[in-house]
């Protein structure tokens, strides 16, 4: 509207003053006025509408048997939402653009910040609830992941976890397994998602400011009010150099202090390293962080729970055989909680074959070699992960 109606204008005011085209303009956008100064709450109450109606819970109810499918479920919701939350930033910047010309950029970011802080939000209240259906009494794990637990905590911690593991078969603990550690594809696509959006952004704003010639309008305003001159339906409009206005531009030159903040943020924006959603960069890393922490103890549920009541078994109490030599007695066969350990840490690098293959044919580097290996050393740092844990536990 703001762009085609305006250029329309300007053809038939052709051979007109440019401060009477100027005038003319302000004059037919005057009733828009409003709602551009409006620009950014509007824009925020129409996002997070579309925020609070995302589902990401599991439409399986709770019960025995039914954590896995509800786990897979949610994880698939949380996936989806991703490229749906990004198509909704990518219309808000095309509404900005249609609407106000670029000119409430200033407002379009902070609008963008804030909407990112509210889906953050509903991601990490949604990977909280996560932790009951895994099985984890989160009260219990507020440490830092890999922090050593003390004396007698493992007994406490987990109990709705043992809970857990006593009433689902094997089948269901796998698929529990597999669900969080799924979670680590949503950490990483969102991760991925907002660095591809956010360069994105960048570049639309490096178009504005060229587009919008913004450094020339600021520099038009300043001189203007050196000499004392009012900017608005001034003679200083014609010194801009161009004999067609763009309706953006003029408003811009009606509001110098608007013009110059802009003027800063789109010359920040030329550089690289500039964060045009700092908050939103920061929570992703923090939700990234929880989601490992999640999927850590998910891994390492079994592991505890299997040796949290080793030290307190009968065999420890009983007395040796005699031999002549004084040998220690070992049973031939290993106890069920070695046994049920093994199995668990040799079946493990199964569950992590498919985010292995999925990391290693879908990253964002091309090199199929590079790939591979990260791939190889994901699966590696988790099975490090889980064996210092039980190292960790055995000596404890």
């Amino acid at each position: 509207m703001t762009g085609a109606f305006a250029r329309n204008i300007n053809h038939l005011f052709a051979v007109a003053d440019i401060t009477v085209l100027a005038n003319t303009l302000r004059a037919l956008y005057s009733p828009y006025e409003s709602y551009k100064q409006r620009y950014g709450e509007l824009e925020h109450a129409i996002l997070l509408t579309e925020i609070a109606s995302l589902d990401l819970r599991g439409a399986v109810p709770r019960g025995v048997g039914a954590q896995g499918v509800e786990l897979s479920e949610t994880v698939r919701r949380m996936e989806e939402s991703i490229p749906q939350v990004t198509v909704l930033l990518e219309a808000a910047i095309e509404r900005c653009i249609s609407f106000t010309g670029g000119s409430e950029a200033e407002a379009l970011i902070r609008t963008l910040d804030d909407t990112m802080l509210q889906y953050l939000a509903l991601l990490h209240e949604t990977l909280k609830s996560l932790r009951s259906v895994c099985g984890i009494d989160h009260s219990a794990h507020s440490e830092p992941v890999g922090m050593r637990k003390e004396a007698g905590s493992d007994k406490k911690e987990g109990m709705h976890g043992g809970n857990l593991l006593d009433m689902v078969s094997d089948e269901e603990e796998w698929s529990i397994v597999q669900g969080a550690l799924q979670l680590l594809t949503v950490a990483d696509g969102l991760s991925s998602r907002s660095s591809v959006f956010e360069a994105s952004l960048r570049a639309t704003l490096a178009r504005l400011n060229t587009t919008l010639q913004i450094s020339s309008v600021h520099a038009n305003v300043s001189q203007a009010n050196a000499s004392g001159i009012d900017v608005t339906g001034s003679e200083e409009l014609s010194k801009a150099g161009s004999p067609r206005l763009d309706m953006a531009a003029l408003r811009l030159t009606d509001a110098p202090e608007k013009a110059r903040r802009l003027s800063n943020l789109l010359e920040q924006a030329r550089d690289p390293r500039f964060h045009a959603l700092p908050h939103t960069s920061q929570r992703v890393g923090a939700f990234s962080n929880a989601v490992n922490e999640l999927v850590y103890e998910v891994l390492i549920l079994k592991v505890r729970q299997r040796l949290k009541d080793v030290s307190r078994m009968a065999i420890w109490m009983s007395a040796g055989e005699d031999n002549a030599f004084s040998l220690p007695s070992f049973s031939a066969y290993p106890q069920p909680y070695v046994t049920s350990i093994g199995e668990y840490l040799l079946t493990l690098p199964q569950q992590l074959e498919p985010l292995v293959l999925d990391a290693g044919t879908t990253g964002l580097n091309t090199n199929a070699e590079a790939n591979t290996d990260e791939a190889q050393f994901f699966a590696t740092e988790w099975m490090f992960k889980v064996d210092s844990e039980l190292y960790s536990n055995c000596n404890d």
